[in-house]
């Protein structure tokens, strides 16, 4: 048991090092594509300025060109002013083209842009309804329980489920109570058909000292750990893949409130479900820029 233990630790560690991995990546793509609309709208200005530019070239064109004309009817004395009016028609002749071809090139450019801002969009969207419709989902299927027995909201993205002590467990205990299994599987069939989703299952507790100690469970972090891990087999058990779960244990230090007195203690004894989506759809388009 006690190199399971270790190997629990440093599994723990490795799922903990790649979920601060995914948060860090998922915040660099809010950037980027923040960064992606920026450069888009810089591009639009650009495109509307050299649009103007064009039609100021176009106009200088007709008028040259007009007056060109006039000269060909005028006295052979304005032969030499004739030459020089015609290589000026010629360079705006010649910047013109190249105007054309900068005002097509940043018509595509911006027209691709705008394409992969469109996309980013589109996909952020739909995992914002995702995360909503199964927040909803775990809701409707928990809707038998109080409260102040659980809870289900979204947050950053993700679907938080924090289940109290008094659900699952009696003080100082890793056996889980039925109640708290019947919940855990009813959550268990909400999301157990859902192969994208990302599970982190986190044991708290408060920062009274275990009053009884064995060979296997010494302090807070030991009892977070077990009661965590406890609950991963009854949702595993319950159908969902083993791939997609995680069991940390963070002891009493990410409290909810200040451990202070026997209220604040009961809210930090809980379990928290933290259900991401797969974010690899995501990732596939900014590695495409």
């Amino acid at each position: 048991m006690l190199a399971q233990k270790v190997k629990l630790e440093a599994d723990l560690a490795e799922r903990n090092e790649q979920l601060e991995t995914a948060n860090q990546q998922l915040a660099e793509l809010n950037d980027r594509a923040k960064a992606l609309a920026a450069d888009t709208s810089s591009l639009g200005v650009d495109l509307r300025a050299k649009s103007d530019r064009l039609a100021e070239l176009n106009s200088e064109y007709d008028q040259l060109n007009a007056y060109y004309k006039n000269l060909l009817t005028s006295s052979g004395k304005l032969n030499r002013d004739m030459a020089q009016q015609q290589e000026q028609l010629l360079a705006i002749q010649s910047n013109l083209e190249r105007t054309r071809k900068m005002n097509d090139s940043l018509s595509v450019s911006l027209a691709e842009r705008e394409k992969k801002v469109r996309e980013l969009e589109s996909v952020l969207a739909a995992k914002d309804k995702a995360v909503n419709d199964l927040k909803n989902k775990i809701t409707n299927a928990l809707l038998n329980f109080k409260e102040s027995d659980l809870t289900v909201n979204v947050k950053n993205g993700k679907v938080y489920v924090s289940l109290a002590e008094q659900l699952l467990f009696a003080s100082g205990s890793v056996e889980v109570d039925s109640k708290g299994v019947t919940a855990l599987q009813q959550l268990a069939r909400a999301i157990k058909d859902q192969t994208d989703l990302n599970i982190l299952v986190e044991g708290h507790t408060d920062n009274v000292p275990i009053s009884r100690k064995s060979q296997y469970m010494n302090d807070n972090w030991d009892l977070s750990v077990m009661r965590a891990t406890a609950i991963t087999k009854i949702l595993t058990k319950a159908g969902v893949s083993p791939k997609q779960i995680t069991a940390s244990g963070r002891g009493e230090f990410i409290p909810l409130a200040s451990n202070d007195n026997p209220q604040n203690r009961q809210r930090n004894r809980r379990t928290e479900i933290i259900i991401t989506p797969n974010l690899d759809e995501l990732f596939k388009i900014l590695e495409s820029n």
